[in-house]
């Protein structure tokens, strides 16, 4: 999956629950650093995600869908809070990429546990 659409991916899930507070901006600039984006990539990804034509892409990739999950995982807990909304979101994208509980439950486990 490209760098921009994992992005564009982050802030959907941002927005979802109807706002895009200081939290997830940082986590979001972060991210585009870590992705090898710059500011102009940064505001399209924004631009769209407050779009109508908004909406997640799910890699075809394993290992990008394991990577997609991990980064929605952590845009969902960066403001501290998880609304119905962004579950919602999560739990359709898992679906749809054929993770089931087990599965989600492991990546939990893993993001949240250090070595």
């Amino acid at each position: 999956m490209q760098q921009i659409e994992q992005l564009k991916n982050l802030v959907v899930m941002a927005v979802a629950d109807g706002s895009l507070g200081e939290p997830e901006l940082a986590l979001l600039a972060e991210r585009c650093c870590e992705l090898g984006l710059d500011e102009n990539q940064l505001q399209t990804a924004i631009a769209f995600g407050l779009s109508n034509q908004a909406a997640i892409q799910l890699p075809q990739e394993p290992a990008e869908q394991e990577a997609l999950l991990a980064d929605l995982m952590r845009m969902m807990a960066a403001d501290g809070r998880l609304s119905e909304p962004e579950k919602r979101l999560f739990s359709v994208a898992a679906a749809k990429m054929n993770f089931d509980a087990s599965r989600v439950n492991e990546l939990i486990d893993r993001l949240t546990h250090c070595p």
